[in-house]
């Protein structure tokens, strides 16, 4: 296929037009096209900023594809059960995925110049035989990361899996009453266990949980492999998403906590607002993302 520029690709699928901007950092008012510059600055801290797919979830893989690129960004996260394509709606992702499908995700991936880091939010059960089935997908996919939320009576299988293939599993957190709500129950499972099992840190369910994300990634020091990262407009369980910067999880903050901690973690925009519209809004969270990280490389 021939491969489009950011900006190109943003006029050609309507992100870009008449009454499109918005109004950013020092009040200058710029097109989604403008903001979405990527994030070079983070690969100064040895950082990697990408999309979760799910922020498209209601589209298929393929367009979430485009969208990262369109947004700047090399690396995705997806997730199981996403239709592949428009062409292709019956296909599904994931572990079952025949193999002229996943030859397709991966020409994919490399005409858009995107990688797929992370598989999200997977299965990973008490079956040692499926934990396998999982990670030999991961492996055929390049994938560096599982996120799932698995039986804890699962770890003594996923640590040695994670030893084996070289891929970490990261342990995700959905809001309270979820099994992983809580950090110490994460702390709990990775005790123990090799550096490859760890914290996939979704910043916003803490927030619905009511925690502060900074005293959790303060909590989980040592262990955090990836990010959920969101903002939130208040501290609720009802709480939605709202770019970067503009609400209450402290963004600034959880960055340069980070940065203390000397990691180098996968960052994922999961975006659960604005289902199909919110292309803007992520552009301003990679704006954010990129001016942040640059003062904090600056900072030193």
């Amino acid at each position: 296929m021939n491969r489009l520029n950011r900006r190109d690709f943003l006029m050609t699928t309507g992100v870009v037009g008449a009454g499109v901007g918005l109004t950013v950092l020092g009040g200058a008012r710029l097109t989604a096209a403008e903001l979405a510059q990527g994030a070079a600055n983070a690969e100064k801290l040895g950082w990697r900023l990408g999309m979760q797919a799910w922020t498209f979830h209601n589209a298929t893989l393929f367009e979430a594809i485009d969208n990262t690129a369109a947004l700047g960004l090399h690396y995705i996260e997806a997730f199981p059960g996403q239709k592949l394509s428009k062409e292709k709606p019956d296909a599904i992702v994931g572990d079952d995925s025949p193999a002229e499908v996943r030859k397709a995700i991966k020409r994919k991936l490399a005409d858009s110049g995107v990688k797929m880091v992370n598989l999200g939010c997977c299965t990973l059960s008490k079956d040692p035989d499926q934990c396998r089935k999982m990670f030999e997908f991961a492996k055929d996919m390049d994938i560096e990361t599982l996120v799932s939320e698995p039986d804890e009576e699962a770890f003594d299988t996923l640590d040695k899996l994670s030893e084996e293939y070289g891929i970490n599993v990261a342990v995700h957190n959905h809001p309270k009453p979820s099994h992983y709500w809580n950090p110490e129950t994460v702390l709990k499972v990775c005790r123990g266990r090799g550096r490859r099992i760890g914290a996939c840190a979704d910043t916003g369910h803490w927030m619905r949980s009511g925690f502060t994300p900074v005293e959790c990634l303060k909590k989980l020091e040592g262990r955090i492999i990836s990010f959920h990262l969101k903002d939130l407009n208040k501290k609720a369980r009802k709480a939605h998403d709202v770019p970067w910067g503009t609400g209450v999880c402290d963004v600034k903050g959880m960055l340069a906590e980070v940065q203390r901690q000397g990691i180098k973690p996968f960052f994922a925009i999961e975006y659960e607002h604005n289902w199909g519209k919110a292309m803007p809004e992520l552009a301003q969270c990679v704006e954010y993302f990129n001016k942040t990280t640059g003062e904090l490389a600056a900072r030193g």
